[in-house]
């Protein structure tokens, strides 16, 4: 599934080249997880103004709206000129001056939605329980502290969740919990102060470092200029159970949190 490095990958990809670019067609494929909220021509003629992140979607703001685009489980975007046709599993293009943005999700559970901006009722419901952007200045450590001290959830759980913290999906979070040295099973309030900060600062480093080498490419994740990601060949635990651990040798384990696979250093992350 992409995550925010994937995602933001995906925005610095077209960015610069989308801006100031002219709508001028619109074309559905097969139905997304959320309908489009409007009839597809009435963004043509629209400008796109820029292209922002929130969480995992991206935002285009456009001369009277706001479009927003999530990858689902599967999804990845494609923007250029001379797209080939589209095919059984590309469900969005948009034609515009600068080029094609194109959608293709095999498993249909991505979105585009348009609506009439950041205040639009369908905008707030999908956007206002994100928690902090790790990659920001809003990331306060005090109020990441107040919020697991809140919490009884096992701190990788807490993490996927997103409402504390948005972006640190299941690879980075076992990288993040690893480079903090915490257990993924402890529970986030009894995580004391120095710790708390290690983990603050591993989310911060993990996610750049992650953006940097253009995000995870475990199945076919690739940015809209079709370059694939590495930063899972230098993973310190996720996928690596019975690997020795880098560090000290002692093989990574893995253990299963809420469906999710979990890798960890038994001997590493003891608290």
């Amino acid at each position: 599934m992409p995550e925010l490095p994937e995602v933001e990958v995906t925005r610095r990809s077209f960015a610069a080249a989308i801006a100031g670019a002219n709508i001028e067609g619109v074309a559905m494929g097969k139905p997304l997880r959320w309908p489009l909220g409007c009839d597809p021509g009435d963004l043509v003629g629209q400008q796109v103004l820029g292209l922002r992140r929130r969480g995992k979607y991206l935002l285009a703001d456009t001369s009277q709206g706001l479009l927003l685009l999530h990858l689902g489980m599967s999804g990845s975007l494609r923007f250029g000129h001379g797209l080939p046709p589209p095919d059984v599993h590309d469900h969005f293009d948009m034609a515009t001056s600068h080029g094609t943005l194109r959608l293709h999700d095999p498993r249909r559970f991505g979105a585009v939605v348009y609506t009439q901006g950041e205040q639009d009722p369908v905008a707030v419901k999908l956007l206002d329980a994100l928690g902090m952007e790790p990659l920001s200045d809003s990331f306060s450590l005090a109020t990441f502290q107040a919020g697991l001290k809140k919490s009884r959830t096992p701190i990788k759980q807490l993490l996927l969740g997103g409402k504390l913290v948005v972006g640190v999906g299941n690879i980075y979070a076992s990288e993040v919990l690893f480079l903090a040295g915490i257990r993924p099973t402890t529970v986030a309030s009894r995580i004391g102060p120095a710790r708390v900060r290690k983990l603050h600062e591993a989310i911060v480093a993990v996610l750049a470092r992650a953006v940097e080498m253009g995000g995870s490419t475990l199945r076919d994740f690739s940015s809209a200029d079709g370059m694939a990601g590495h930063f899972q060949t230098q993973a310190n635990v996720y996928g690596r159970e019975g690997a020795p651990c880098h560090v000290c040798t002692t093989p990574i384990r893995l253990l299963r949190q809420g469906q999710r696979s979990t890798y960890f250093c038994a001997q590493c992350q003891r608290t």
